[in-house]
């Protein structure tokens, strides 16, 4: 039985989030409905989860040290990591004390690294993926770029939001490209994976909630990306109903071989009826903020309750629904946004304003979101949406 007690007492139940960004801000909202007492970690002040939580912590989650220091400190019945950059080895021994991990220690161990989850996906689990190999220097990546063949993608084996990513066309790419890759690393320069370029038809994410009553998957997410950072999704994406089936049946397969319950964030490249597995992520993913508006249970909520091991009823949709973030380039320290209103005087559309304390070169502020009667059409007013909102410089 869950019991819950009263934030700031004895009785507490405490969930630590480590990182503290736009998406752990929604998880946070829905454990405070809860009323969860919720403990906000980040790098930096002021982080988007910290401005909806009952306390905060800002440390460096890569430095074992201070990591440990931190959870012990504050006894959290839940850890949830909400970004990638964390020292997971620290998460492992932490588990095996007795600390309640998010799916799982394993999970997020496995997925920070391109290299672990690729080879579990492949060669434990048998799962269909690109041919892929791996490069410590210029001279295995060249050698593994001729092997893949041209046209192949490149990424540093740790790293997000599209950091230190190509695609190679021409062998003239390939010393750029590896360059480049060394500067996108979470943990600075080195190992790189090179990847078969698949000439999907469509990329997907597909939601995937592990729970105490078993698994459940929500419809198919599709996206756009520039540059390997998601822009755009919307939802439901057309499938053929094999191809949703081979979607499925990956999610559960790379789902159930990590463990643990909460969402996961399965990306998969759709040709035909064929399906490839591409990468997965053991906590909400930044294209299922589209869920915020689509259906009764956002992917927080179902996040939230998964992981508290409380029940999770059907799942309504409300149709073709879309999200469009919200990005600005520049130098701003406290930014300004204006247009607001402009933004909200249409049916069916909603935004979200992340609160991040600043802007240093190009970087999500928020999210525009739109249901409507087509996915075009709710696209379309995402997009709208998301040009009424200025930055005032």
């Amino acid at each position: 039985m869950i019991q819950i007690g009263t934030p700031h007492s004895s009785t507490a139940l405490k969930l630590l989030l480590l990182g503290s960004g736009e998406l752990g801000k929604e998880v946070a909202i829905e454990a405070q409905r809860l009323g969860v007492h919720v403990i906000a970690v980040d790098r930096y002040p002021n982080a988007p989860a910290m401005l909806v939580s009952q306390e905060s912590r800002v440390i460096d989650m890569l430095n074992p040290a201070e990591l440990e220091a931190c959870i012990k400190d504050l006894k959290p019945d839940f850890i949830v990591p909400e970004i990638e950059a964390i020292h997971t080895a620290t998460l492992l021994r932490l588990e095996g004390e007795g600390f309640r991990i998010i799916p799982s220690a394993n999970a997020v161990n496995l997925t920070m690294n391109r290299e672990g989850i690729r080879n579990f996906a492949s060669k434990e689990l048998g799962l269909p993926t690109s041919q892929y190999r791996f490069a410590d220097n210029l001279e295995e990546f060249t050698s593994g770029v001729k092997e893949i063949g041209l046209p192949c993608v490149v990424k540093p084996i740790m790293s997000s939001s599209g950091k230190g990513q190509s695609l190679i066309r021409t062998e003239s790419e390939i010393e750029t490209a590896w360059n480049y890759g060394q500067t996108g690393g979470r943990a600075g320069k080195g190992r790189m994976i090179i990847e078969e370029f698949i000439s999907f038809d469509f990329e997907i994410t597909l939601l995937t909630i592990r729970h105490k009553a078993g698994t459940s998957f929500l419809s198919p997410i599709g996206h756009k990306q520039v540059n390997g950072d998601y822009v755009e999704s919307w939802m439901p994406q057309k499938m053929t109903d094999e191809s949703v089936k081979k979607a499925k049946q990956i999610a559960e397969t790379i789902t159930s071989g990590l463990g643990g319950y909460g969402i996961f964030g399965v990306e998969l490249f759709v040709k035909g009826d064929e399906v490839y597995f591409s990468e997965v992520s053991p906590r909400p993913h930044d294209t299922g903020l589209v869920t915020l508006v689509s259906q009764n249970y956002s992917e927080f909520s179902l996040h939230v309750r998964a992981l508290l091991g409380l029940p999770i009823p059907e799942i309504i949709e409300y149709g073709p629904s879309a999200s469009s973030a919200i990005l600005f380039t520049a130098e701003e320290e406290a930014p300004i946004f204006y247009g607001l209103e402009e933004a909200l005087s249409e049916l069916n559309v909603d935004l979200r304003l992340f609160g991040k304390p600043e802007i240093k070169g190009r970087r999500r502020m928020g999210v525009a979101l739109a249901r409507a009667e087509s996915i075009e059409t709710a696209r379309l007013k995402a997009n709208q949406t998301r040009d009424k909102i200025r930055l005032k410089i």
